[in-house]
């Protein structure tokens, strides 16, 4: 077993990942002195962070199930190469427990949560039961799993008070849910969703929750070692979404109130000391009415989390290295700051208006830059962008002393920035930036839906 010292960081990391948050574990690992080696798939052979790395490793043909998921190809990679450890990034193995498991049964360290805990967080029943043992609050809904009975699923809809949401035990990423509206939908619904569940995660496991009408989507950023400290970098507000999608977040989360925020952050740190967690995590919330209700705990590195070191200055992704090597936090609950404001866009590569994707060849790239201006990008000219995989790009993250001057910022940046060859969708960040809502801050998770649909009606 790869050993866990307390003094010295590991000699050589293996990124089981691609795009841009390849590059940025890269950019940490090569920080700390830390050698690193980039696995890829076919598609991905002159992807820039392969070029940069100590060693590469092809790992399989384009498609993901081929190579990305290719779990004996990624520990073999690791073998051949003396890795120590592996970084699963985010999606794909990231929230994996089988793959946490074989990494470290392999004899390497997962550079993440302990497997039982990824298992535990992963399934939406079990990781309810263990935050309202934690005393996290969570939506009102089934305790645990719904029945089979369809008399005992209509009483506990009645129970909770229509409208409902019906969810995978299994899903993530906005998928197996329905909401129900009348209970004369409910069975059917709940019969077409256990089908899906099926198909698409391999249990059919459903729970029931009541469906919030208006509420944000508030997320707690974390981070733990093995000896249970824990400590948390506040807040993010991740509301702007499509098909439970982000597109924007920003950190602090505008007209939160300070009081129950500080209480639900001291007992997101608690339950992963009462949880044993380790490395960095997201508490996520839907908050609404002055509430905060527990929904999911992503047990990895999430997308946005550079706004979050935008406003603190603590590079997460070194911090989870650092844990993972063994090393006890290096901070204490008083010793995070945090300072100004962030918002971070997501570039993708698609058409703004129907989000059809926009795989290609960029016959022109240029990144922003100026004050506050942060650019996490593997992309450049001539760039093939694959057909294969997710369409972001690209993250464009505008730092200010206040969120007005982080809107300023961004709004300069992204009028800066030439992607040439392939659609994006800039042209819808530019909308948003100045819509007046979103200016006023706090709009709810379907707030950009209902404004897209309201645009399709008006073309």
């Amino acid at each position: 077993m790869a050993s866990r010292r307390n003094d010295k960081l590991f000699d050589k990391v293996l990124i089981a990942n691609r795009g841009e948050i390849a590059l940025r574990i890269q950019r940490a690992c090569r920080e700390l002195g830390v050698k690193t080696v980039v696995v890829h798939s076919e598609a991905d052979r002159d992807a820039k962070y392969v070029a940069l790395a100590d060693e590469s490793v092809c790992i399989g043909p384009a498609p993901s199930a081929q190579s990305y998921l290719n779990i004996p190809a990624i520990i073999a990679a690791a073998e051949v190469t003396d890795a120590q450890a592996i970084h699963p990034g985010y999606g794909f193995l990231s929230e994996n427990a089988d793959f946490a498991e074989k990494v470290e049964r392999s004899g390497f360290v997962f550079i993440g949560p302990k497997p039982e805990t990824i298992r535990l967080m992963g399934d939406k029943v079990s990781a309810k039961v263990a935050m309202t043992k934690a005393g996290v609050p969570c939506v009102p809904g089934s305790e645990g799993a719904l029945p089979e009975e369809p008399k005992e699923i209509i009483r506990i809809a009645r129970s909770i008070g229509y409208p409902v949401i019906v969810k995978a035990s299994g899903g993530g990423g906005g998928r197996g849910m329905r909401v129900v509206h009348t209970e004369a939908a409910l069975m059917p619904a709940v019969q077409l969703t256990r089908t899906e569940a099926q198909a698409a995660f391999g249990n059919p496991t459903l729970y029931m929750e009541r469906f919030l009408a208006n509420p944000r989507h508030i997320e707690i950023q974390i981070l733990a070692d093995e000896y249970k400290n824990a400590i948390t970098l506040h807040e993010r507000d991740c509301s702007m979404q499509r098909r439970h999608q982000k597109i924007i977040e920003e950190a602090p989360a505008p007209g939160v109130n300070a009081r129950p925020l500080a209480r639900i952050a001291e007992r997101a740190a608690e339950a992963c000391r009462k949880i044993g967690y380790r490395g960095a995590g997201t508490f996520e919330f839907l908050y609404q009415d002055e509430e905060f209700f527990f929904i999911e705990m992503n047990t990895r590195v999430q997308v946005e989390h550079p706004v979050t070191e935008m406003i603190t200055g603590i590079d997460i992704v070194q911090e989870q290295i650092r844990i993972a090597a063994g090393q006890k936090l290096r901070f204490r609950q008083k010793d995070v700051t945090r300072r100004g404001h962030a918002i971070e866009c997501r570039i993708n590569a698609e058409d703004p208006w129907t989000f059809v994707p926009s795989p290609g060849r960029i016959t022109a790239w240029h990144a922003p830059g100026g004050p506050g201006i942060r650019v996490d990008s593997h992309v450049y000219q001539n760039y093939f962008v694959p057909p294969n995989y997710d369409s972001m790009i690209g993250k464009v993250i505008a730092y200010g002393e206040t969120r007005e001057q982080a809107i300023a910022r961004m709004r300069v940046a992204l009028s800066e920035m030439v992607v040439g060859g392939i659609r994006t969708n800039i042209p819808l960040h530019q909308e948003l930036l100045l819509d007046e809502n979103f200016l006023r801050g706090g709009t709810s998770i379907h707030y950009l839906e209902e404004r897209l649909a309201r645009r399709k009606q008006a073309a």
